[in-house]
């Protein structure tokens, strides 16, 4: 048996859902950004000079990298803040139950994409999640400081302005032999905006807990820096579609470029540029056509009319290592990738070992267990998932 206190720490860990002193001119931050425009958009690639200056600590370099099949790469180097400036996020928990919060996909009974207020606060309650208190106060807890200690939390950390995110993008993409799913929280690619993105929050369902998303669709993770969980230029179109009382109040371009994806794709909103939905996408929701940035044709993804509007899997070869943070806990964090569900703390004991045993990365092995049941593992699927043997997995776990 899993003992309940790693869980509860991989659950934390998963809601995932700075400025420095030294800065660099505009002449070198365009020179730079010239090579690597030079260097990628010949085949089709990340251009490094859509990236908003508002995010960036430095300018984005071209080094050496790794790809995870082994092969030697050039990739885009891009540090950025924990949040870009002037960007307006939140809210993202209500306050009692006469507030308006942020938005839940819902997937229990009911399931949808749902405003976070009374209507659907009491929903929970009658299938036996019990966010608020008599009095109608919802019960806020700031993860990246504080350990639940009620069974229901919405969550909403706080921001760190120090911490500062490196991400690596393949210049030059590559196809995978095959598709590689995008599991909860898997890293997706980076906005335009310069705030990463990652596939779904943990569900309701597998850890008791919240991690509200604000009406654009992002929230702040454990170790105090900001991402998105949908394509947010686009999800207006999402609230359309599934009638959800939301907006977002950043500019809407269904045809425009959102993001370069992990494995150095670039990501579009809903439709082509002809502003028709394209009919024949990939099951990573991915084609190959003519875009305003690259008219002669190149594979990109789409976003869906559905939450969470972001492809369910990447169709490329992404860098190894290709994003750290200088958080003290979260995804990425130094010393222990996921890192812990509270302040201060490493990974849950032994779980860096038994990622290291089974010859995982610490990522999968979270969104595995997450995936199959969280608290009530189901180790034969997550032993699957991972391509080990429920023996193997049950040894290596904590007891």
């Amino acid at each position: 048996m899993l003992y309940n206190g790693i869980l509860v720490s991989m659950a934390l860990t998963l809601t995932a859902c700075s400025q420095l002193a030294e800065q660099y001119s505009v002449e070198a931050a365009n020179d730079t950004s010239q090579t690597l425009k030079t260097a990628s958009t010949a085949n089709g690639g990340v251009d490094m000079t859509r990236i908003s200056q508002d995010a960036l600590v430095k300018a984005p370099e071209t080094v050496d990298c790794t790809l995870e099949s082994g092969a030697a790469a050039k990739c885009a180097k891009i540090v950025v803040k924990h949040q870009p400036d002037n960007l307006k996020i939140g809210r993202f928990c209500p306050e009692t139950l006469d507030d308006k919060g942020g938005v839940w996909n819902w997937d229990g009974e009911e399931s949808g994409l749902y405003r976070i207020d009374e209507k659907f606060l009491t929903m929970l309650e009658t299938q036996g999640y019990q966010f608020y208190d008599a009095d109608g106060k919802v019960n806020i807890v700031d993860v990246r400081t504080t350990q639940p200690t009620e069974n229901n939390a919405c969550l909403s950390a706080s921001a760190d302005e120090s911490v500062e995110m490196t991400i690596l993008l393949p210049l030059s993409p590559v196809k995978a032999d095959q598709a590689t799913s995008l599991g909860t929280v898997a890293k997706v690619g980076l906005a335009l905006d310069g705030v990463p993105i990652f596939a779904d929050a943990p569900s309701v369902l597998q850890t008791g807990h919240m991690p509200a998303l604000d009406t654009c669709g992002g929230h702040i993770d454990p170790g105090g820096w900001y991402h998105w969980h949908a394509t947010s230029t686009d999800i207006n179109s999402v609230f359309e579609h599934e009638h959800v009382d939301a907006s977002c109040a950043l500019e809407q371009k269904a045809d425009a470029l959102f993001a370069y994806a992990f494995d150095g794709y670039p990501i579009y909103g809903s439709v082509d540029s002809d502003g028709k939905i394209p009919t024949d996408l990939d099951a990573c929701n991915g084609h190959t056509g003519a875009t305003l940035e690259n008219p002669k044709g190149g594979y990109h993804y789409h976003a869906s009319t559905e939450f969470p509007n972001l492809p369910s899997c990447l169709n490329g070869v992404v860098a190894k290592d290709n994003f750290t943070t200088t958080a003290k806990q979260g995804i990425g964090a130094q010393g222990g990738g996921p890192g812990a569900g509270g302040p201060g703390q490493g990974l849950p004991p032994g779980f860096d070992t038994a990622a290291t045993t089974l010859g995982v990365s610490e990522t999968e092995l979270l969104s595995a267990i997450m995936k199959n049941g969280g608290r009530e593992l189901d180790t034969a699927a997550a032993a699957k998932d991972l391509g080990v043997t429920e023996a193997a997995l049950k040894a290596a776990l904590p007891n």
